[in-house]
């Protein structure tokens, strides 16, 4: 299968999958901070998974949560807060929220995965990509398809992007169901501008990252990267199976899986 988009060209080069630090490496919960993204990069990670919001005031944090919280001693709706009063707030009580502007910098090198969580970060994302020419450097990702497409509207040359929960299910529960032809003409308009499918093993009781569904996404050019996996047999499993990604809250193990099959790019 050839690569995409230069955001997946480092392992398509290299010959290796995708290994995805999910909000960075922290095994003392301090996620989506700096010191997670450093530890991640410290372990030899090209790829970064993390999530944008947008204070009240404009500025793009990498935070998962609607609210402080569940992960900070702050708290209160991102949304509705000024930047200032954010940067008060402690990850675990230790670690302040970063801008994608720091980890921009920080790590020239580094690929980000970012999960637009709020229809507030369309504009300021798609501005900071624009001003940092981060279009080579990024996929765009989001539940929400509308607000991928969004941001993928006000750039002035194309991003990679995964496909949303909609387009996602379109594929898996057409894709047993149709031939190739008939399937490229019932998702295309879903899949237009997608470069991966990034999904779980299953939706409840609904399998998704099956043989077939490997074999049907890689037919049509797409990516396949599972989320989350821990679970050092599971990596085997999925990795046995063809997938082009893994996203990751255990770094460390999936290097360790990575190097054991010489697959490991760092």
């Amino acid at each position: 299968m050839t690569v995409p988009h230069p955001f997946l060209a480092p392992a398509g080069v290299a010959g290796g999958p995708v290994a995805m630090a999910h909000r960075g490496f922290s095994p003392v919960g301090a996620e989506n901070s700096m010191a997670a993204f450093r530890a991640a990069v410290a372990l030899g990670y090209r790829y970064l998974e993390t999530d944008v919001h947008t204070t009240a005031d404009g500025v793009l944090l990498l935070f998962h949560d609607d609210t402080l919280d569940r992960v900070t001693d702050g708290h209160g709706r991102i949304s509705e807060l000024a930047a200032g009063a954010v940067a008060t707030a402690r990850i675990g009580g230790a670690e302040p929220i970063p801008r994608l502007s720091e980890l921009v910098a920080e790590f020239p090198e580094v690929r980000l995965n970012l999960d637009i969580k709020d229809w507030d970060s369309v504009e300021t994302l798609a501005a900071a990509i624009e001003e940092f020419g981060l279009h080579d450097r990024v996929l765009i990702a989001s539940f929400s398809d509308r607000r991928r497409r969004a941001v993928l509207r006000r750039l002035s040359r194309p991003a990679a992007s995964s496909a949303g929960m909609a387009a996602n299910a379109l594929f898996v529960l057409l894709g047993p169901l149709l031939p190739a032809f008939l399937l490229r003409l019932a998702t295309g308009r879903a899949l237009r501008g997608v470069h991966a499918l990034q999904v779980p093993v299953r939706y409840g009781a609904v399998p998704v990252v099956t043989a077939g569904f490997v074999r049907r996404a890689h037919r049509h050019g797409l990516h396949v990267h599972v989320w989350t996996i821990n679970d050092v047999p599971e990596m085997h499993r999925l990795l046995d199976l063809g997938v082009d990604g893994i996203v990751t809250d255990r770094a460390d193990l999936l290097k360790a899986v990575l190097q054991e099959r010489g697959q490991w790019a760092p």
